[in-house]
């Protein structure tokens, strides 16, 4: 248990130290994105916004007393589960901008994008107050599970889609297709790498009934959920993708003149050696 704190309190101290002040100014500047025309942010704000109420609650975890441990696990599975929600509601939305641009242009508008971020939050609170109020800890355990394993086959469809629909689609540019599809490779890959050991743990702990077995690895991964989260901040910027390509491209042919330099030269070598 004493290894157990230790790597739960320095984990803590890693995300709030790092990610509270960015998460903050990504909020600020995506803020002033939200347009009429440009509802894409909508999604993210409200994503780190979720993030921010899970470091808050990493806050109260490593400085309030234990009386209020209980309400802020309420508040960090709300923050969690409302995170889910809105990665869905990322990926959905830049895979309707390739599948259907015609009717995005026209439809999208930033009053729809509210009332969807606001069922998805009284979705997450009625949820978690439900289901921790109600049911014992393993329906608990096996609804939160379910809960969070939905999405992912809907990360994979809005993926597939995506790439499939790139080539007919003639609306959107070359560098809006490249940031919309690393935002959906992005929030994939953020839900596997630090979702599914939650779910794993969820799941084996239901069907055993083991819920004291040690857990620290997914307690690490999950916490770390807000950090990943602000590299969609990056996707949300112009050019930003392009610049990333571009410099691994650069990496790419400065080795490649490396190795045609190595190259050269052991053959120059080869060549003086055979002519002695």
């Amino acid at each position: 248990m004493g290894d157990f704190s230790a790597v739960s309190y320095v984990t803590a101290l890693i995300v709030i130290s790092i990610g509270l002040p960015l998460t903050l100014l990504a909020i600020c500047a995506l803020y002033s994105l939200v347009r009429d025309n440009h509802v894409a942010p909508v999604y993210v704000i409200n994503l780190l916004v979720s993030d921010l109420i899970q470091m808050c609650c990493l806050i109260m975890w490593v400085a309030a007393p234990n009386n209020l441990i209980l309400i802020t696990n309420r508040f960090y599975y709300v923050g969690l589960m409302a995170s889910v929600g809105f990665m869905v509601c990322v990926a959905m939305e830049r895979y309707v901008v390739i599948a259907f641009p015609v009717w995005y242009h026209f439809r999208r508008n930033i009053k729809v994008s509210l009332v969807v971020c606001f069922m998805v939050w009284a979705f997450s609170i009625s949820y978690v107050i439900l289901v921790v109020s109600v049911f014992n800890i393993r329906v608990t355990s096996i609804l939160l599970s379910i809960y969070l394993l939905l999405p992912f086959p809907l990360l994979i469809f809005f993926l597939a889609g995506t790439l499939k629909a790139l080539s007919s689609s003639i609306s959107v540019t070359p560098e809006e297709k490249r940031r919309i599809v690393g935002t959906l490779v992005l929030v994939l890959l953020n839900y596997t790498l630090l979702f599914l050991p939650t779910i794993i743990w969820y799941m084996s702990a239901a069907i055993t009934q083991n819920y004291t077995s040690d857990h620290t690895l997914q307690l690490i991964v999950v916490r770390f959920s807000p950090l990943m989260d602000l590299v969609l901040y990056v996707f949300m910027r112009k050019g930003a993708v392009d610049k990333l390509l571009a410099f691994l491209c650069r990496c790419r042919m400065t080795t490649e003149q490396e190795q045609g330099q190595m190259s050269t030269v052991d053959s120059n070598t080869l060549h003086t050696v055979s002519s002695m």
